[in-house]
């Protein structure tokens, strides 16, 4: 078993992978600043480091014996980049190459990043490939981008094993429900759950490729073994289908609402190619059968 630190480990994200590297009996270390992660998401087994990323002093020595890094830690969500640009980077790029260089410094074996299709923008072409270029439309779908160049380079320059993995619309149990940006199918389903309306952007058609979190997490822990990566790939995770928020009202059912328009893509659809042929991976959990379960969990008819 392996020595494995995780950033951001007490987040969405991050605490899922936690808990999938307890269950394979890792020891497991968690660095977060707890600005976003929450302390009732931290598995008991792990080991806690209560840090800040964009501290490199703070931070090195909490990588001594680590064998593999996977970096969750970020300031996530587009409204807040583009209210806070300078704050967010500091974060998001800063923050990584300090993971970047602390993982060089101490030896450690990989690194798996977490970047965002965010990345993509606006695209004329679906599915959409990794090659195709970036535009991004905010500060955060910039910054995460810059993250995947920066773990290429440390492959590159300094032979530090990396992979980036391109997150698409992660939803499950413990997602942020908050916010104007928070993830539709969170926000959605404590709409239902407070007896309100569910609010839609106008027209409801614009569409997504959505991500089960136990999906991204199985995806994680491939990236983390895999023979055929290392050397700062750029991989999609995410849905083999394109879902619109109308579609997804539709499932968690409700009365709805239309709200102002705001800046967004108009679709996303991943070419999953690369994560077949590197990882082996493809999702398992389809929308319609992710958010029932949620239902259930939630106990929401």
């Amino acid at each position: 078993m392996a020595t494995v630190l995780v950033t951001g480990g007490a987040g969405f994200i991050g605490s899922h992978i936690v808990d999938a590297l307890v269950s394979e009996g890792h020891e497991v270390h968690i660095l977060d600043n707890f600005s976003s992660g929450k302390r009732e998401r931290v598995n008991l087994s792990a080991i806690v480091h209560e840090a800040d990323i964009r501290n490199l002093e703070a931070i090195k020595p909490l990588f001594a014996g680590v064998e593999f890094v996977f970096h969750l830690a970020a300031l996530c969500r587009v409204q807040p980049s583009i209210d806070d640009p300078v704050g967010t980077n500091d974060v998001n790029i800063n923050g990584t190459l300090n993971v970047l260089v602390a993982s060089r410094d101490a030896g450690v074996k990989r690194l798996v990043y977490s970047a965002s299709s965010s990345a993509y923008g606006d695209q004329e072409v679906f599915p959409t490939n990794e090659d195709l270029p970036a535009r991004p439309l905010s500060p955060y779908g910039l910054q995460k981008y810059v993250g995947e160049h920066y773990a290429r380079l440390f492959s590159i320059l300094y032979g530090l094993k990396t992979v980036s993995l391109r997150y698409f619309n992660v939803y499950g149990s413990r997602a942020s429900s908050d916010g104007a940006y928070a993830l539709v199918i969170a926000k959605f389903l404590k709409q239902k759950g407070n007896g309100e309306p569910l609010t839609v952007v106008p027209d409801g058609e614009q569409s997504r490729a959505y991500s089960h979190v136990s999906d991204v997490v199985r995806a994680n822990m491939l990236a983390m073994k895999s023979p055929k990566v290392g050397k700062g790939e750029v991989i999609n995770i995410g849905g083999s289908k394109s879902w619109s928020v109308n579609q997804i009202a539709d499932m968690i059912g409700g009365p709805r609402i239309f709200i102002e328009p705001r800046i967004e893509p108009r679709k996303s659809l991943p070419d999953l190619t690369k994560a077949r042929e590197l990882l082996g991976w493809e999702p398992a959990m389809e929308l319609p059968e992710g958010i029932a379960s949620l239902k259930k969990l939630y106990n929401l008819s």
